[in-house]
C-alpha cells in the first residue's frame, strides 16, 4: 500500500511538470511557426484607416466604419512608428500575447507556479492557435484591459490601496474606447468592491470611486480628440444612427460553429472540475471570484455580440487561463487518483491546441487571399495614373488591403459594401446608398473594384439589389479585367 501510495504521488508530480511544461513547449512552438504570418484580414482595414487619418483625414466623417476610435489609435501608432509591413505586425501581436499571457500569470502566481505558468502558456498557445487572421484583433487587444483591471481590484482586495484599483480603471477605461461592450465588466467589478466592502466591513465607496474615476479618463481623452478633429458628430450618427439599431442586428448563428470547438469541451471540463474542487473545499478567494467574474462576462461578450467570430471568445479565454491550472497541483497533492480527470482533461487541451495551430498554420485561405491582395495591387498599379482614386466594393477580402498597399484613396468614405444589402429600405441604408452613388457621381474615380464574394451573403449579383449603383456602372463604366474573385470597372471616356 506504501509503495502504491509513493508511486501515485511520484506521478503526480511528474504530472505537475509535464502538462504545464507541456503547454509552454506547444505555445513557443506556435510562437515560431507564427513568424511569417502575414498582414491579413481585419488588420490591413485598420491599417488603411490609420494611415489615412495620419494623411488627414476625418475619422467617421471621411471614412465609414463602426470601430471605436482606441482602435484607430492603436493603429495609428503602429502605422507611424513601426510602418505597415508583416514584420512590424507581428511583433506588435507577439507583444501584447506576451503581455496578456504575463497578465494571467500575475493574477495566477498565489496558487504556485503551476497555475501561473500553465495559465500563460494556455492564453499564449489558444492565441498562436487560432491563425493569422486573429493576429491583433480588437477583442484581443482587449484581453490586456481587462486582466489588468482584475489584478488591479485584486491587489485592493489583499490590502493594497487605491493605487492598484486606479491603475486597473485606467487600462479598463483603455478598453472601453476599443470595445465599450467592457462597460459591463466595469459595472461587475464596481459590484464586487460593494460585497467585499460589505463583506470585510471595509469602505467600498473610496476604491468605487477610484475604478470609476480611473476607467473615464481614457474615454474622455479619446472624445475630446474627436471633438479637436471635426470628428464627433459622424461617430455618433454612426453608432446611434448605423450600429447600434442596424449592424447590431446583423446576426448569423447558424455559422457559430465554422471554427473548431474542440478544445472549448476540454477547456469546460477542467474548468468544471476546478470550480467543483474549490467550492468543496472552500478555497475561494477574492482572485478565483474575480477570474470567474471574468468568465461570465467573456460569455456575455461572445454571445451578446451575436456573429458568432473566433476573435469574440478572447475575454472568455483570457479568464479561463487564469482558473484553468489553479487546481492542478493541490489535487495532484492531495488525492492523486482522484485528480485524474483534471489532468487529462489538460492534457487533450494541450494536445487539441497543437492540432488546431498546425490545422491554422496551414490554411490554404490565407494563402490564397494573399495572392489576391497581391495580384489586385499589381492589376491596380497597372492601371492607375498619379492623383487617380479608386473606389472598392468589398468586405474583408482584400480590396481595401490592394489600395494601402498602392496608397490609393477612396471617392467616397465607404470601405465596405455590405452596408447597403442588409436591413433595405431603412431610411439610414437608403441615405447611405444615395451618399455612394452621389459621391462616386460626383467625384468619378478611375477604377471600381468589385468583389465576388459579399458578407452576410451574395455574390457579383448582389448589385442587382442597389439599382442606382448597377445604372452607374453599366452606364459609365466599362468591364475593364476579371481577376481571381474581382471585377474591375474603369471609367468611360466617350462623350
Amino acid at each position: 500500500m506504501v509503495v502504491v501510495r509513493l508511486g501515485a504521488e511520484r506521478a503526480a508530480r511528474m504530472v505537475t511538470v509535464l502538462v504545464p511544461g507541456a503547454q509552454a513547449a506547444v505555445a513557443l512552438w506556435l510562437a515560431w511557426r507564427s513568424l511569417d504570418w502575414p498582414l491579413i484580414h481585419d488588420a490591413p482595414i485598420l491599417h488603411y484607416i490609420a494611415w489615412r487619418i495620419a494623411d488627414g483625414a476625418v475619422p467617421y466623417r471621411d471614412l465609414f466604419d463602426m470601430n471605436f476610435p482606441g482602435t484607430y489609435l492603436v493603429h495609428l501608432a503602429v502605422v507611424t512608428l513601426l510602418g505597415t509591413g508583416d514584420v512590424a505586425w507581428r511583433a506588435v501581436d507577439l507583444g501584447v500575447t506576451a503581455l496578456t499571457a504575463g497578465l494571467v500569470a500575475a493574477l495566477a502566481a498565489p496558487w504556485g507556479r503551476v497555475a501561473a505558468l500553465g495559465g500563460a502558456s494556455f492564453f499564449a498557445a489558444y492565441h498562436l492557435a487560432a491563425g493569422a487572421w486573429n493576429a491583433g484583433q480588437r477583442d484581443f487587444l482587449l484581453g490586456p484591459c481587462l486582466l489588468g483591471a482584475a489584478l488591479g481590484v485584486a491587489r485592493w482586495a489583499e490590502g493594497g490601496g487605491l493605487r492598484p484599483v486606479f491603475g486597473g480603471g485606467i487600462v479598463l477605461g483603455a478598453g472601453l474606447t476599443i470595445k465599450p461592450h467592457a462597460i459591463v465588466f466595469l459595472v461587475a467589478l464596481v459590484a464586487f468592491i460593494a460585497v467585499r466592502g460589505r463583506v470585510t466591513v471595509v469602505p467600498a465607496l473610496p476604491p468605487m470611486a477610484a475604478l470609476a474615476v480611473g476607467a473615464a479618463l481614457a474615454p474622455i481623452v479619446v472624445v475630446v480628440w474627436l471633438a479637436a478633429v471635426g470628428a464627433l458628430g459622424a461617430w455618433r450618427e454612426i453608432v446611434f444612427g448605423y450600429l447600434v439599431p442596424l449592424y447590431s442586428r446583423v446576426a448569423r448563428p447558424s455559422d457559430w460553429l465554422y471554427f473548431r470547438w474542440d478544445a472549448w469541451i476540454a477547456v469546460s471540463v477542467a474548468l468544471g472540475v476546478t470550480c467543483a474542487r474549490l467550492t468543496w473545499t472552500g478555497r475561494w478567494t477574492a482572485r478565483h471570484a474575480l477570474a470567474a467574474l471574468g468568465l461570465a462576462y467573456g460569455a456575455a461578450h461572445f454571445l451578446l455580440q451575436r456573429k458568432g467570430w473566433e476573435y469574440h471568445a478572447y475575454p472568455l479565454a483570457a479568464f479561463a487561463a487564469v482558473l484553468l491550472f489553479a487546481e492542478l497541483a493541490p489535487a495532484l497533492r492531495r488525492r492523486p487518483l482522484r485528480a485524474a480527470p483534471l489532468a487529462a482533461s489538460l492534457v487533450a487541451v494541450v494536445w487539441l491546441l497543437g492540432v488546431k495551430g498546425v490545422e491554422a498554420g496551414d490554411s490554404g485561405w490565407i494563402a490564397l487571399k494573399e495572392r489576391r491582395v497581391s495580384a489586385l495591387a499589381a492589376d491596380l498599379a497597372a492601371r492607375v495614373k498619379p492623383g487617380d482614386e479608386v473606389q472598392v466594393l468589398d468586405t474583408t477580402d482584400g480590396g481595401v488591403h490592394a489600395l494601402l498597399r498602392q496608397r490609393l484613396r477612396e471617392p467616397s468614405r465607404f470601405l465596405y459594401d455590405f452596408h447597403f444589402y442588409h436591413h433595405v429600405g431603412a431610411p439610414m441604408i437608403e441615405r447611405l446608398r444615395a451618399e455612394l452613388v452621389r459621391d462616386l457621381g460626383a467625384r468619378a474615380p478611375a477604377l471600381i473594384v468589385l468583389w465576388e464574394p459579399g458578407w452576410p451573403a451574395g455574390g457579383y449579383e448582389r448589385i442587382d439589389g442597389f439599382p442606382a449603383l448597377r445604372t452607374l456602372l453599366e452606364t459609365r463604366y466599362a468591364r475593364a479585367h476579371d481577376g481571381d474573385a474581382y471585377r474591375i470597372y474603369a471609367k468611360r471616356h466617350d462623350p
